[in-house]
């Protein structure tokens, strides 16, 4: 899915940025940020719009609409790098320096909790309250931080499963019957299955998509680890003995999002992990070997479609913004059935509104949505946590010991939980 950048860095270098910088965010706006809150609400004039860069040319178009309908409340893009860790490091600094020059900024759905807990983000209830009804749920969830939505859901996106056609005329519906499939890889001398399985945020998207689809999770609904449980444990080991018996390539443990999907396009995979703008190169780029034969469906779980790990970006407004009341109408201009079905035609991305998945001409465009809205109904958030640069890393180092034999299963996910307890503590 060709997109602003987003659907495939927000498993790999967005949340990455976040290990890298989100611990040094600092912590000078939580009171200022508490009482800053409480002023400009009624403000209305010019705002300033951030987000990364706009390669599909989706925002420049809306925003010369917004402007022609609001002369006196113009917009003006503020348009980052296409580097997601540059994008979170920018926010940081102006967050920091309570900067009323950032009205609205695109979030990645994980530094919504680190942001609002540290006062950055405008609580989106009473006068700003935003109408979300419409919005699939896990979106909505995603925006929010311990039950207050901070944000506007702006697009979203979902893990995909997808198959030779060709070889499996019948898609797996759960892990289990998914590897029952991989004597088909063994008979054509192909690889069976493979996810994005290098030392990254890709693999913190991995392995809690294994934990939660087999019914376990990171973090319960405290925020504190619960990995330490039957269903973590089966989660993880799926993934494990997938690797020690070579259903999972021996390479694989070396793939990101591009180094998988490429292995997929080769021909040399039964099963590809991965997210919707994989679809598009699949079928268009004249070197794939599978743009005939491509399935797609739900990623699989233990009884049915699995727990994919949402993706996707929101749109807050600052504490420290002079015109709220402008603001919240822009976000309000972002989620509209419309500028939805734009971000769809011209950028890829995701539509939050549930009803425009099951839209004629839009699926007759992205045939993928019905199979995108099955995962996004089933998706859960990556860890909501205000340390999740901390989560991130424990998840990361010792899944991948466990894939690769160097740590037992109990040992991993214990190593992971005691890491978690002593960031959560620490901080």
């Amino acid at each position: 899915m060709k997109t602003r950048n987003f659907l495939l860095p927000v498993a790999t270098a967005g949340i990455l940025a976040i290990t890298l910088s989100a611990c040094g965010g600092g912590g000078g706006g939580t009171t200022s940020g508490s009482d800053a809150a409480s002023q400009g609400l009624d403000g209305r004039g010019p705002i300033t719009y951030v987000q990364g860069k706009d390669n599909s040319n989706v925002v420049r178009p809306l925003i010369e609409k917004w402007n022609a309908a609001h002369p006196n409340e113009k917009v003006t893009f503020k348009e980052q790098t296409d580097q997601a860790d540059q994008q979170h490091d920018d926010l940081v600094q102006h967050f920091q320096a309570k900067d009323a020059g950032y009205d609205v900024a695109s979030v990645d759905v994980v530094w919504t909790a680190e942001f609002a807990a540290k006062g950055w983000l405008q609580p989106l209830k009473d006068k700003m309250a935003l109408d979300t009804s419409a919005m699939l749920k896990p979106t909505v969830d995603a925006a929010s931080y311990k039950g207050t939505l901070y944000a506007a859901p702006e697009s979203s996106d979902g893990g995909i499963l997808y198959y030779r056609k060709d070889l499996v005329p019948t898609p797996p519906k759960t892990w289990d019957e998914m590897m029952s499939m991989c004597s088909i890889a063994k008979t054509n001398n192909i690889g069976c299955y493979s996810g994005q399985f290098k030392k990254y945020e890709g693999l913190t998207v991995n392995a809690s998509e294994a934990i939660n689809s087999a019914g376990g999770a990171v973090l319960d609904e405290n925020g504190k680890p619960n990995l330490l449980t039957a269903e973590a444990k089966a989660g993880m080991a799926n993934l494990t003995k997938a690797y020690a018996d070579g259903e999972i390539p021996k390479e694989a443990i070396t793939f990101q999002e591009e180094e998988s999907r490429q292995a997929f396009q080769d021909g040399k995979l039964l099963f590809l992990r991965n997210w919707p703008y994989v679809y598009n190169l699949a079928t268009t780029e004249g070197s794939s070997k599978v743009k005939d034969v491509l399935g797609m469906t739900a990623l699989p779980g233990k009884d049915g479609p699995g727990a994919s790990s949402l993706g996707g970006h929101s749109a807050a407004i600052s504490v420290y913004s002079k015109n709220k009341a402008t603001a919240v109408d822009f976000l309000k201009f972002l989620t509209t059935e419309e500028t939805q079905k734009f971000f769809a035609t011209q950028g890829s991305l995701a539509p939050v509104l549930g009803k425009l998945y099951d839209d004629k001409e839009l699926v007759a465009k992205l045939p993928y949505l019905p199979v995108l809205k099955t995962s996004i109904e089933n998706a859960v958030p990556r860890p909501v946590t205000p340390f999740y640069p901390a989560v991130t890393k424990a998840i990361q180092e010792n899944a991948y010991s466990a894939i690769k034999g160097e740590k037992t299963v109990d040992a991993a996910l214990s190593d992971m939980q005691k890491s978690i307890e002593s960031a959560s503590a620490g901080q």
